[in-house]
């Protein structure tokens, strides 16, 4: 059974950094990208980041050169790591994978969320 396992959220303070972490295991196989989102109280759950197997990356214009997104494709693995903390990056990250199933057809695939929380 696919599953998607999250760490490294937290508490921190602004201006300071977190690394997230998301492994998949399972029937995961043919992955065609692996994306963050985060979702905070209230707010409509958005893209924080997402890289492609070919390491292709795209990122919300919030996070732009505060975050780093990058995998390990050997161990299905997806890092996201974040810089410049600021209280308006809490939320609840959540790990996102999109495995190809046929032609321009995909499966998605989601964590449970890991908390990150940027307060003084």
């Amino acid at each position: 059974q696919a599953q998607l396992v999250e760490s490294g959220g937290g508490l921190v303070r602004p201006g300071g950094s977190l690394r997230l972490s998301c492994a998949a295991s399972g029937s995961i196989f043919n992955i065609h990208s692996m994306a963050w989102y985060r979702q905070a109280p209230g707010k409509q759950r958005e893209l924080v980041a997402a890289i492609t197997s070919d390491d292709n990356t795209n990122y919300a214009d919030s996070v732009k050169d505060r975050f780093t997104i990058s995998r390990d494709n050997a161990k299905n693995t997806v890092f996201l790591q974040m810089n410049s903390l600021k209280p308006e990056d809490t939320a609840v990250y959540l790990c996102n994978v999109k495995r190809s199933v046929g032609q321009n057809s995909y499966r998605l695939y989601w964590g449970q969320g890991t908390q990150v929380t940027v307060s003084s």
